[in-house]
């Protein structure tokens, strides 16, 4: 039961951008209300970021904070201490899956900034690193492999993915607001990967205004299986909030059951969580108290009957029809 975070992550911060401190201000708040450790985590080194990331990504985005920051896109900026926050949020990933690793059980990386949209050679969509995918590699150093991700995050994390795609030590599972609708406008169920990946990329995107039923009903699905038969050393969640009904980024409309079941289904798991989205404060602080006491065994999902929308019913039969070769589902 470790939180991994530092307020060091606060020098990362643009007050009127809507990916600011006061994010990971609200969810600690919350959660020390409960008995939990929470440690300091140490920076990633140049040569934990180059074993997911391009030198010239590297170069750039150090050179771009030295001087002075800025946006290094429409949605994503920098302040003269970013590239030293990124590399702590990277590090606090790493510290994360290193204490599930000699531990069990399972960590959680309160860090800001975010990571998912990250691919080897681009930021964007708030993301400088993909901290996962530097932890990920982090462990394979260590002699560990085969991991399942399951992210659900409302948006598509395209970065992950594409860092994976033809992987087949690394199942990667999306659910997320159908792309046509939505940012980053990738992550549809005929993007299962490449190569020795294929079939190992699982995009769910879900129509909008999807609720929380339609979450627990597809996911129960889907996950049990891919688990009994890929057998993954460890889980990683890319834990986003932003699915949720009060969040302004998007159309789906979870609440705090959706996060509460994901937390429980995983609980028994060896998991490191990695904070992503979610915008709205108080929803963002609630969905976090209930993921996490989920985790800790003090809170249950609704034990009734779980329903889904024909749209939804409709995405599982096409997930399912693509992926009968390589999935019993």
């Amino acid at each position: 039961m470790t939180i991994v975070y530092s307020s060091s992550y606060d020098l990362h911060n643009m007050e009127f951008h809507v990916e600011n401190k006061k994010r990971t201000d609200a969810i600690m708040e919350t959660l020390r209300i409960l008995d939990l450790k929470i440690v300091e985590p140490k920076s990633a080194s140049p040569d934990d970021i180059l074993r997911v990331h391009s030198q010239s990504h590297l170069d750039y985005v150090k050179g771009f904070a030295e001087r002075g920051g800025g946006y290094l896109d429409y949605d994503t900026y920098m302040t003269s201490e970013s590239y030293n926050v990124a590399l702590l949020a990277a590090g606090g990933a790493i510290m994360a899956s290193k204490v599930v690793l000699e531990d069990g059980g399972w960590a959680y990386s309160v860090a800001r900034p975010p990571g998912h949209h990250a691919t080897r050679d681009r930021a964007m969509g708030f993301c400088i690193f993909n901290n996962m995918a530097i932890a990920i590699e982090n462990l394979r150093k260590r002699g560990s492999d085969h991991f399942l991700i399951v992210d659900f995050d409302v948006h598509y994390g395209n970065g992950t993915a594409d860092i994976f795609y033809d992987d087949p030590n690394v199942m990667y599972i999306s659910i997320h607001q159908d792309p046509k609708t939505l940012y980053p406008g990738t992550g549809f169920i005929d993007e299962m990967g490449a190569g020795e990946g294929m079939g190992y990329t699982m995009n769910i995107p879900m129509p909008p205004g999807s609720n929380s039923q339609d979450y627990i009903w597809i996911l129960s699905r889907i996950l049990e299986p891919v688990k009994d038969e890929f057998k993954p050393s460890m889980v990683f969640l890319e834990a986003g909030f932003d699915a949720h009904k009060d969040d302004p980024l998007a159309n789906i409309k979870v609440d705090e059951e959706f996060y509460t079941w994901i937390g429980s289904y995983f609980k028994n798991e060896r998991v490191v969580a990695v904070l992503e989205g979610g915008y709205n404060l108080e929803a963002l602080a609630n969905s976090n108290l209930k993921f996490v006491k989920s985790l800790m065994g003090l809170e249950s999902p609704i034990e009734d009957e779980v329903k889904a929308s024909n749209p939804v019913k409709d995405v599982f039969a096409r997930i399912k029809d693509k992926f009968s070769e390589y999935f019993r589902i």
